[in-house]
């Protein structure tokens, strides 16, 4: 190799040594700044919460003995101020740390604090975790991270409410829990725990519940029972063996696994308590339990108030409650609804809710959540949002229609074929037929989907519906399970719940006037401050449209008396009904005729009810018209409405001067007065808002008849004929020809022409009586009279005194014998050979019967809403 090859390898490796470090030093540079900048923003972040930590957890509330014990309770009193309910503390067992079994310790902490026997109070893992919530959950914590003391201290200081959840909150939170580990031991802080958990319904702690659930002491609690209590420390009620056993029992067996796995418990004792139905050992419920049954649904919308207005806890706050329960009617609701004293339900599955309502103030005076229920604080279904079928249609159709656009209750409608524009949806009435043009008012009254479809996609616009519906206290966006906006097919069915249904139909009672249905009045906490909790009363829609919609749902109530008519008390109301689909019916195999759930919500002067009845789920059964459980709402609404209206001034509704009653004819559109000739059979009243009443007067009926001109009457003594004239009746229009109705001393005739003649006339003095008939109606008589002399015999007439010259007499001529068989007729004394000619009686032209209506049907109740 020569010296020159030497010295370029040389130089080649000395230019590469020397770059190679100068890349890795840069790529290791760029490394660093980016952890630096990292650690600086990791830093800054821990500075940062650390320091809002100690900001938050220097506000935090000071935690007492009292607070721990948690011996506060609240009372519930009626609208008379009687105490009815007490909840809390009076009926609360505690048990000393040495009386909770292992078992029940290891099924709490295996659930709820894997980590408690380790920790300071806070667990990094679940803070963690609450604040990544508090990022995505829009400044709320979502759940999860919290130990059993920071649990305590919740429930001993800070609301439950889900909405109080926040950062700020938890860091408080966070800081009394480490307080508190530092002045108790896991013992006592266990023991207060168990001591204070809400176990559902009016039981608290876990001695408690082994009493009023097992009948037996904490201390004899056995794996399945114990994990049942440890399930239900998450949600209460939800997994109240009572109400949800199904929930209750897959509850219960999480916990089960998840001891397993920790090693608390063997295989085959999980197998064993796994198997053990939840159901197992329960006790019944004592009476007193079973009388807070009758104001269970009441109580939850209490609390559920309560909670939601003040933010305060009613188990452990130390309330006294003022409701607007009216005992009475609580009392009654309960019994129709759990009895078949008052109706035949048929089927003890069938669900009902029921919501009543004043009207004038939006007091909730008694609800019923359902039927046959056990456990306090059950299923409350008058808080469930349900497909309200046709009762929706004076509230997104026919309400709006008469607020915004002014429609009288006789505005036309034709009921056709129709497909609404830009959809595929193509509404069906329930009789599948069409009526043609028809009124506002048939259509609502007779619950026709068809005209329902066409004024609110045709005629109105959403934000006027929107409107309506935010005004009697529905949320527009809730009332479909979609994306929150109106569809089409609103006009004829929605999502809301049976007490926003009562409120918003207490509207149109009280003048279109709307208070939120309401159930607590007043709040007074334990230091004695008082919560005022009455809501607002406001004009919601014009009176008009209130006074309109009530008159035209009355005639549903005259439709159908024998369901629902109610001696002495005016009342309105409105039926609905929803469908089951073609393919849910294949798959239940159900009947034709099956609908999943029926409505009937009504209201007087007073009081405003709804009633649905159905199934909690499609596979629990259906109602159909054979057994009459479709009617049920309306037996149900009659038993309860009659019962709460006793001794009440059950007063009609006044109509107010914005509207005004006019009688128009019948199928005229735009609607027209009726015309001089219009059939009083086609007249018919309805109403008008204030300056919109029509002004035109219908012609179809022809032109005013007057009374016949020229009438007069001349008698012939010669002939012995009286002969009657009058003068041609022109008519305006070609098209009808005019019959004129004569009458002599009461015997009428009908002619064509314009004389008439009478042989023969009986004597004295005749009224002769003259009108005019056409278009079907008859005109004012014109009348005369005249008299006729009195007739002279001829065989009484005197023979002449002088004797005229005596002409021969002749013979008569021999009268032939009359056959024999042939009768002898009697010369007629009269000179004239004619037999007297009389007036013929013809029938009398009686005026056009008036063509009664049909007696309506009842409308059938929305059946088949499509």
């Amino acid at each position: 190799m020569s010296q020159n090859d030497q010295v370029s390898r040389k130089e080649y490796k000395k230019n590469n040594n020397n770059k190679q470090p100068k890349e890795k030093r840069s790529a290791g540079k760029w490394v660093k700044r980016l952890f630096l900048t990292l650690f600086t923003l990791v830093l800054i972040a821990v500075i940062a919460g650390g320091s809002l930590f100690v900001y938050y957890a220097a506000s935090a509330p000071e935690m007492t003995e009292d607070d721990l014990l948690g011996t506060f309770s609240s009372e519930l009193v009626d609208k008379d101020g009687e105490v009815f309910y007490t909840l809390g503390a009076e009926s609360r067992n505690f048990a000393n740390p040495d009386e909770f079994p292992d078992v029940m310790i290891d099924a709490m902490t295996a659930i709820e604090d894997q980590r408690f026997d380790s920790h300071m109070g806070v667990d990094p893992i679940g803070i963690a975790r609450a604040a990544a919530g508090y990022l995505t959950n829009r400044g709320q914590i979502s759940g999860g991270g919290s130990t059993i003391t920071q649990q305590l201290v919740k429930l001993s200081v800070f609301s439950t409410a889900r909405e109080d959840q926040t950062l700020q909150r938890k860091a408080q939170e966070a800081w009394l829990a480490v307080q508190l580990e530092r002045q108790l031991s896991k013992e006592q802080i266990m023991s207060l725990y168990l001591n204070k958990i809400h176990m559902a319904g009016n039981v608290y702690g876990v001695a408690t519940a082994a009493e009023e659930y097992y009948g037996k002491h904490v201390s004899e609690l056995e794996i399945h029972e114990a994990a049942l209590f440890a399930g239900m420390a998450q949600a209460p009620n939800r997994f109240n063996p009572y109400v949800n056993p199904d929930l209750a029992e897959r509850r219960r067996n999480v916990v089960i696994s998840v001891m397993r796995n920790e090693g608390m418990i063997t295989e085959e004792e999980a197998s064993a308590a796994m198997n053990t139905p939840v159901t197992e050992g329960l006790i019944e419920l004592t009476q007193e339990e079973q009388n807070h049954m009758v104001f269970d649904g009441y109580l939850v919308t209490v609390l559920d108030e309560v909670r939601s207005k003040t933010g305060l806890d009613p188990f452990t706050a130390g309330l006294t409650i003022e409701t607007n329960l009216d005992m009475d009617a609580q009392q009654r609701v309960y019994d129709v609804l759990n009895s078949d004293e008052y109706v035949d339900f048929v089927n003890e599955d069938i669900q009902s809710a029921v919501s009543l309502v004043e009207a004038e103030t939006g007091k909730v005076r008694a609800l019923g959540g359902g039927r046959n229920q056990e456990g306090q604080l059950s299923t409350n279904r008058t808080a469930q949002a349900k497909a309200v079928g046709s009762t929706i249609k004076p509230l997104t159709t026919y309400g709006p229609a008469i607020e915004f656009l002014q429609y009288s209750t006789y505005h036309q409608i034709i009921d056709e074929e129709y497909t609404v524009d830009g959809t595929d949806w193509s509404p069906r009435n329930y009789d599948r037929q069409f009526r043609g043009q028809i009124s506002l008012r048939d259509a609502l009254v007779d619950s026709r989907n068809v005209p329902a479809a066409k004024v609110m996609n045709e005629d109105l616009e959403t934000g006027q519906i929107e409107d309506f519906l935010t005004n009697v206290g529905i949320d527009p966006e809730s009332i479909n399970s979609a994306d929150g906006t109106i569809f089409p097919q609103n006009a004829i069915n929605g999502l809301i719940t049976p007490l926003q249904l009562a409120g918003s139909y207490a509207t149109f009672a009280n003048g279109g006037n709307y208070t939120e249905p309401y159930t607590v009045s007043k709040v007074i906490t334990a230091d004695g401050q008082e919560i005022d909790l009455t809501p607002e009363t406001n004009q919601a829609i014009s009176d008009y449209t209130a006074y309109m919609i009530t008159d035209v749902l009355k005639d549903v109530v005259a439709n159908q008396t024998n369901t629902l008519g109610i001696s002495n008390l005016p009342q309105a109301g409105k039926t609905g009904t929803t469908n089951f689909t073609e393919e849910n019916l294949e798959q239940y195999n159900y009947p034709s005729d099956a609908v999943p759930d029926s409505w009937y919500v009504g209201y007087t002067s007073n009081y405003s009810l709804s009633v649905w009845t159905g199934f909690d789920s499609y596979a629990d059964g259906y109602l159909t018209l054979n057994d009459g459980t479709r009617q049920l709402p309306r037996h149900i609404y009659r038993e309860i409405m009659e019962y709460v209206s006793e001794g009440l001034d059950n007063s009609d509704w006044s109509r107010p001067s914005s509207v005004t009653e006019v009688a128009v004819e019948d199928g005229s559109d735009p609607a027209q007065l009726p015309g001089p000739n219009t059939p009083s059979s086609n007249i018919v009243t309805e109403l008008f808002v204030t300056g919109t009443e029509p002004t035109d007067v219908s012609t179809s009926y022809g032109e005013e008849l007057g009374a016949p001109s020229g009438l007069s009457a001349d008698y012939d003594e010669e002939s012995d004929e009286l002969t009657i004239t009058w003068d041609d009746y022109e008519l305006e229009t070609d098209e009808e020809s005019v019959s004129y109705n004569l009458s002599v001393n009461g015997q009428s005739t009908s002619l064509s022409d314009t004389e008439a003649t009478i042989t023969e006339p009986p004597s004295g003095s005749l009224t002769i009586t003259l009108s005019v008939s056409a278009f079907g109606n008859t005109g004012p008589e014109s009348s005369i009279s005249i008299t006729i002399p009195d007739r002279i015999d001829e065989e009484e007439e005197e023979e002449p005194e002088e004797e005229l010259e005596e002409e021969p007499e002749e013979e008569p001529e021999e009268e032939e014998e009359p056959e024999e068989d042939t009768p002898v007729t009697e010369p007629d004394p009269s000179d004239d050979e004619e037999e007297d000619e009389e007036i013929e009686e013809e029938p009398e032209d009686e005026e056009p019967a008036e063509s009664e209506d049909e007696e309506a049907e009842e409308p059938a109740e929305d059946e088949n809403d499509e």
